[in-house]
């Protein structure tokens, strides 16, 4: 199993996921000809991927999902909130599967775990991906953490980490206060600090591969994210890998 990071940040989203010939993208916040691409940077086409799993109904997540799969026939997975939340431009896909948050689902060759998260959206998700055998555990867009996150993410063999912002720069910064507020709320992106506290709190005895992501321009450095969670594992900065907006992540392999 591998993954690679097709843009991550509040400009747009995407993650792709291949065990054997499967290949699942998670989001897609970019418009058809970014996402087509990207997809090329990584030596993917349209054409190769199996289905599009959808976190929730945000642009910088959701905006090239109906896009793609109407061009390319892909199937979608969603939950029923977030298909009602953006039932204009999803609702006429011909390939469109409502998913519990709380039931796994297969798609080829892949184990998809959907599973809810505390976030400002209609009905959220994040996703454990497995081949049987290896487990992805991915989690971004998420105020704060829950034991059912925890348990989740415990003991996977990979990790894609929200590290969105430093609180004292999200605190002194121009953001208006609304915004301030909303971003670093119970609902909505984990700090460099929440994320590394979860992650102290996990089993990473199996853990080959952890990535910080959807980083704030704005509100946060590569350096504080990365120092934040190689402290909390007690390793290298460079062990920690992270996903950027302009050039997301190339393949990591999971063995």
């Amino acid at each position: 199993m591998r993954f690679a990071s097709l843009g991550s940040g509040s400009e747009g989203n995407a993650l792709v996921v291949q065990a054997g010939p499967t290949c699942v993208l998670m989001d897609c916040g970019f418009t058809l000809a970014g996402a087509t691409v990207r997809l090329a940077r990584l030596g993917l086409t349209a054409g190769q991927i199996g289905g599009i799993v959808v976190t929730h109904e945000h642009g910088d997540h959701i905006a090239g999902v109906a896009h793609l799969a109407r061009k390319h026939s892909i199937p979608v997975w969603l939950t029923h909130g977030t298909l009602q939340a953006h039932y204009r431009a999803l609702g006429g896909l011909p390939y469109l599967t409502e998913i519990d948050p709380h039931h796994a689902f297969a798609i080829g060759g892949l184990q998809v775990h959907p599973y809810a998260v505390p976030h400002d959206a209609a009905e959220p998700v994040q996703y454990v991906f497995g081949d049987g055998v290896k487990r992805l555990g991915v989690l971004t867009d998420a105020g704060s953490s829950t034991p059912h996150i925890e348990a989740m993410l415990d003991g996977c063999d990979a990790l894609v980490l929200e590290s969105n912002h430093e609180s004292s720069l999200l605190a002194n910064g121009n953001y208006p206060a609304s915004i301030k507020q909303r971003v670093g709320g119970r609902f909505g992106h984990l700090s460099n600090a929440a994320a590394a506290a979860l992650l102290a709190r996990l089993d990473n005895r199996r853990l080959q591969h952890i990535v910080a992501a959807h980083l704030s321009r704005k509100n946060n450095t590569r350096e504080l994210a990365v120092g934040a969670l190689s402290a909390a594992l007690g390793c290298a900065a460079e062990w920690v890998a992270v996903a950027t907006q302009q050039d997301g992540l190339g393949w990591r392999e999971i063995i």
